[in-house]
């Protein structure tokens, strides 16, 4: 399948220190792609390329053949932090995309709600940020994230900060979205479980200088459930990710010694 991202030979230097070695990755369409690896091993740094919100100092960052140059509205983004603008509440928090694109009111309207419907925030169009939880202010940015349509959602570590029980809620209800809506998705996290519960791939960075040092299919049943995790296969993918995800913080604690 022809990719919609293709990231060829790109590298990201600080001063003197090279922080992503010359990384390649082809991304196809519906792909739900996690992403592993030590601290500082320059997972964050990638997706913050493809954003636009970075830039590399060597290769390119094709979306649909199209250079990357900076930020645009084909890529929604997702940060661990919630991000949201905490004077307005969550119906314009979710329109506020649509009325930038120039969208008539009744129109944002309908897509925000539909939205915020999908994200099981019906009921709370009127509260604002501080009166909402972590996990539904996280509700409410992924729903601000698909209410523009993107190509690709770009999601760093959206679900770090949260608690255990409401990230494993906050996993099923985005995985259910994908498998609705099969948007492309690049996904960041330190959690194994939570890479391959989620993802259709899962690829493991390297310590610092980070590059790609494994990529694995996961072959799990979709609809996926949170049962999937007691299964088998599951629980084999699991260990091979975390012998490689292990061996590389080993590397990562050494650099540092």
């Amino acid at each position: 399948m022809k990719p919609i991202l293709s990231i060829r030979g790109v590298e990201r230097r600080f001063d003197t220190t090279l922080a992503l070695h010359a990384t390649d990755l082809d991304v196809a369409e519906n792909d739900f792609i996690t992403i592993l690896g030590p601290s500082g091993c320059g997972k964050s740094t990638l997706l913050r390329i493809v954003a636009g919100l970075d830039h590399q100092t060597a290769g390119e960052v094709l979306l649909d053949g199209r250079r990357i140059e900076g930020p645009g509205a084909d890529r929604g983004m997702v940060f661990q932090s919630y991000t949201l603008f905490p004077w307005l509440n969550v119906l314009d928090n979710v329109c506020f995309g649509l009325r930038e694109r120039g969208l008539p009111r009744p129109q944002q309207l309908e897509l925000a709600q539909g939205f915020i419907a999908q994200v099981g925030l019906k009921g709370f169009e009127r509260h604002f940020p501080k009166q909402l939880s972590g996990g539904m202010q996280q509700r409410t940015a992924i729903a601000r994230a698909l209410a523009n349509d993107p190509r690709m959602l770009l999601m760093d570590e959206p679900f770090g900060a949260l608690d255990h029980q409401t990230r494993e809620l906050m996993q099923e209800l985005l995985l259910g979205i994908w498998e609705r809506q099969r948007k492309t998705v690049l996904f960041v996290t330190h959690d194994i479980d939570e890479a391959v519960f989620m993802g259709s791939r899962v690829v493991v960075m390297s310590a610092r200088p980070g590059r790609i040092k494994l990529q694995r299919e996961i072959e799990l049943p979709h609809p996926r459930h949170y049962s999937v995790k007691t299964t088998p296969a599951f629980a084999a993918l699991k260990a091979e990710l975390t012998e490689a995800v292990r061996a590389e913080v080993i590397a990562a604690q050494a650099l540092m010694a």
